[in-house]
């Protein structure tokens, strides 16, 4: 959490991650459960009175999030107290699981579905048995699988940033957010756009819906524009005449001097083929080259019309 009043990280520094994260998450759960997230907890469900009595009202949420993530098993122990971050989570073998939350949100209760929805989300990929190598790594996995299954919208909404305070819960940064938030707007056709109520939050997710955009616009795909249609001819051309030795790859991605996306590589030596990130899920994808072609994600079921 990004106390108030220190300086908030924006940009894209853990889109890898991010990218990663995603596909891990197709992995284990399926195309096929990952399809049953199709609507978003409602800003109703984890509304919060000031007359409210504070513990009932945090279980309350605390089994909004639990029934989202399909825990039904799952007993949330909220209880409060001063910390640096915005919460803890118990992972134990269950079925109860102790949940402490920063003092602070006794009085900042309209983020507490937004501390919620991170703790739960570490217990829902515990019991997945899910998880990437290293602490910053899997805190990152937990805020992108929250944002794509629906629950996350909540930690971009608690994200506030003035000349006199800021605010940020989770561990990516804003874009990033709405990053996810965009990749899960293409396929479920779930725009969060309404339900913020942070003007910094809507900002930063037109920002991540740019880049989530850009994905879909990368060389071998057919809306990737002149420019990118140019620069991948230029490749493939240098593929052909010197094909890549088996086992190697040559073309995009580092080096290429973008900041991000563009990572396709040739493979060879013959038949030589082309491999790119799945805009969806970012799972590699290999198609001959041999024109206009039509390739399906084996992981996310995604169909991409490709010019290679």
């Amino acid at each position: 959490m990004t106390a108030p009043g220190i300086a908030v990280e924006h940009g894209f520094p853990h889109l890898a991650t991010v990218r990663a994260a995603l596909t891990a998450l197709y992995r284990r759960l399926s195309y096929d459960t990952v399809r049953t997230f199709p609507i978003s907890v409602s800003a109703a469900e984890v509304a919060f009175p000031e007359d409210e009595d504070l513990y009932l009202g945090v279980q309350r949420v605390a089994r909004v999030m639990v029934q989202h993530l399909r825990l039904p098993d799952a007993r949330m122990i909220v209880s409060f107290r001063e910390m640096r971050h915005a919460g803890n989570v118990e992972l134990a073998a269950g079925p109860e699981y102790f949940i402490e939350l920063n003092s602070r949100f006794k009085e900042h209760r309209r983020d507490i579905g937004a501390a919620l929805a991170h703790e739960v989300t570490h217990v829902y990929l515990h019991r997945l048995g899910l998880e990437l190598p290293g602490t910053r790594d899997n805190e990152i996995l937990t805020d992108t699988a929250a944002a794509y299954l629906g629950a996350g919208w909540l930690l971009l909404d608690a994200y506030r940033e003035s000349s006199v305070s800021s605010q940020k819960l989770g561990y990516l940064t804003p874009e990033e957010f709405g990053y996810v938030l965009a990749k899960r707007a293409l396929v479920f056709d779930d725009d969060p756009a309404p339900r913020f109520t942070s003007p910094q939050a809507y900002e930063a997710y037109v920002r991540g819906r740019a880049q989530a955009r850009d994905d879909a616009r990368q060389p071998p795909l057919v809306g990737c524009g002149w420019s990118g249609r140019r620069r991948y001819a230029r490749d493939r051309r240098h593929a052909q005449a010197d094909p890549p030795r088996p086992g190697t790859r040559t073309g995009g991605g580092p080096g290429t001097g973008r900041a991000f996306g563009g990572d396709y590589a040739f493979e060879g030596p013959a038949p030589l083929r082309v491999s790119f990130p799945c805009p969806t899920c970012h799972q590699r994808i290999r198609v001959p080259v041999r024109g206009r072609v039509r390739a399906r994600c084996g992981l996310c079921r995604t169909v991409l019309e490709c010019d290679t």
